[in-house]
């Protein structure tokens, strides 16, 4: 291998090919030959500072102290090394590891298994990594493919993404794919078909798409969902709301709830506010601290409301317990009914009803049915193995034990 070949600052030179290494003093420039025009150089580039490649470039490594532009492709074998400065690419870049202390722009696509950038990327075509790390933000008009990507600002993918792990610490926005774990600290947004294990959002996270689907959701704050959606655990702190079916296993959501299609889980509910399902609720356990308003609700087992129940087609469960002063619109169906004190019901068909001090119902159909002072029944009682009635309770007709009750 030759000697190292040097332009002097300010120079621009014309090179074909280097049996070396290549060295630029600052604001020096190289032009090169062909059509369209190349340099390869069979060593290392190095670079003072504010050069310019009129020409795609070929090498084994490229080392830099301030800012490089290249006007065509970029393929190093090994290395890129920018220091205090930004590398702008106006083609392909093709490298093994790519370190860039503050910018990284490319026209067209990257390729490479590592990718540092302090600052911020910005890349028109597609991107295909195993590792990125960004310091400030990530921008890709194209695909993205990476096993690991982790930012610490902003991410922007415009296109379909197939990442294995995706952490970003402020706002996310990805057109859909394939994103097995995202982590993002503020707001997360998929505007296509998303396909994930995990999301963990301490803010707001957006989703869109005819169906998605996913294993875990943890969101500190609103999740929106236009589209349906299936996934095992979803938990939200505030506000959910799904445009769409849902299906899945556990829920929880600490304050608001709300679906406009169906709503099926083989596990349990728990919504520390109101819930708001347009169709059938279909779960293992149902608990709402506060309203829950549905077309149906059917539960394998309890299903216990804090203030309100409002449905068309009633609540059928294994157990049923409305609390203080709470109210139920539509009838009730459960082996076990338990209505708080001063609540107001309807219809109660079950094995063994208790209503509690000053409640209110309009007919009550059980087996077993015990009601303490102060309610008021407006309609018929009818059971067929033991009514237990305190002092004080109000009634519009006399109780019936019969054979049979009314389904």
């Amino acid at each position: 291998m030759k000697d190292e070949v040097c332009i002097e600052a300010g120079e621009t030179k014309t090179l074909d090919y280097v049996d070396g290494n290549l060295r630029l003093k600052r604001h020096a420039k190289v032009k090169g030959k062909g059509e369209p025009p190349k340099l390869t150089v069979a060593g290392n580039i190095y670079c003072d500072g504010k050069n310019t490649f009129d020409c795609s470039v070929y090498a084994e490594n490229l080392e830099a102290e301030d800012d490089v532009t290249i006007y065509g492709d970029l393929e190093i074998k090994n290395r890129i090394e920018v220091e205090d400065g930004k590398l702008e690419v106006y083609g392909n870049l093709k490298a093994d590891h790519v370190n860039v202390d503050n910018e990284l722009y490319v026209e067209r696509n990257i390729q490479a298994r590592t990718v540092n950038v302090g600052g911020s990327i910005k890349v028109r075509g597609d991107m295909d990594a195993a590792d990125i790390d960004v310091g400030g933000s990530f921008k890709a008009e194209g695909k993205v493919k990476a096993k690991t990507v982790d930012v610490g600002g902003s991410l922007k993918i415009e296109s379909q993404a197939e990442i294995k792990k995706m952490k970003v610490g402020g706002t996310a926005k990805v057109t859909g794919g394939k994103i097995r774990e995202i982590d993002v600290g503020g707001v997360f947004e998929s505007k296509g078909q998303l396909e994930f294990e995990k999301i963990d959002v301490g803010g707001v996270a957006r989703i869109n798409g005819d169906s998605n689907k996913g294993e875990k959701i943890d969101v500190g704050g609103k999740l929106e969902v236009k589209g349906s959606l299936s996934s095992k655990d979803i938990e939200v702190g505030g506000v959910f709301h799904v445009n769409g079916k849902l299906e899945g296993e556990d829920v929880k959501v600490g304050g608001k709830m709300k679906v406009d299609g169906e709503l099926k889980l083989t596990g349990d509910i728990e919504v520390g506010g109101k819930m708001e399902v347009k169709n059938t609720i279909q779960a293992k356990n149902i608990k709402v601290g506060g309203v829950l308003n549905a077309k149906k609700i059917e539960a394998d087992e309890h299903v216990e409301v804090g203030g309100s129940v409002e449905t068309e087609d009633g609540v059928k469960a294994k157990f049923f317990r409305i609390g203080k002063r709470g109210r139920v619109h539509g009838p009730i169906r459960a082996d076990r009914v338990i209505i708080g004190k001063e609540a107001q019901v309807e219809d109660i068909y079950g094995r063994e009803i208790i209503l509690r001090h000053e409640a209110r119902a309009r007919n009550v159909y059980g087996e077993i049915i015990s009601i303490e002072s102060g309610c008021h029944i407006d309609g018929e009682i009818k059971y067929t193995r033991e009514l237990r009635m305190n002092e004080r309770v109000y009634l519009a007709k006399q109780p019936q034990k019969v054979d049979k009750l009314p389904l």
